[in-house]
């Protein structure tokens, strides 16, 4: 079972990685449309959210306090699906579509996320094998 939660962590780190490169090779266009949504110094908020994603998709793969980069990618992902997807301001029914989509996708990933984060604190993740690190949290019910 061990390579099954491996192999998830790689796969969940995936759409982190895709976005933080993507953050920081297309950063002027991301800069636009944060800017658009009043997010101050935009360019500069792009490029560290971009290294954010990668830093913390590496810290899942590798296992280094997994539990933490979970933590944090919820409060991410639940923090842009309200301040850049704000679906219930758009007027045009197509870009409402877009932004509801998406606002819907980063609560979801939240959601595994915070579930993932349990998982991975559980014990001080003695049940997690191929890591890097023990939890940083540590739990048990």
């Amino acid at each position: 079972m061990d390579i099954v939660i491996v192999a998830g962590r790689i796969l969940w780190s995936l759409v982190f990685l895709g976005s933080g490169l993507g953050h920081l090779t297309q950063t002027d266009a991301m800069a636009g449309y944060a800017g658009s949504k009043g997010i101050p110094n935009p360019r500069l908020a792009v490029q560290a959210t971009g290294a954010f994603l990668i830093v913390s998709a590496l810290m899942v793969v590798f296992g280094v306090y997994a539990d933490l980069a979970f933590l944090l990618q919820a409060v991410y992902l639940l923090a842009v699906a309200f301040t850049m997807h704000d679906f219930w301001k758009a007027s045009d029914a197509g870009t409402k579509a877009m932004e509801m989509t998406q606002f819907n996708k980063n609560v979801s990933l939240a959601g595994g996320a915070l579930a993932l984060f349990a998982l991975f604190s559980i014990g001080g993740g003695v049940f997690l094998d191929f890591t890097l690190t023990d939890s940083l949290f540590d739990w048990t019910p």
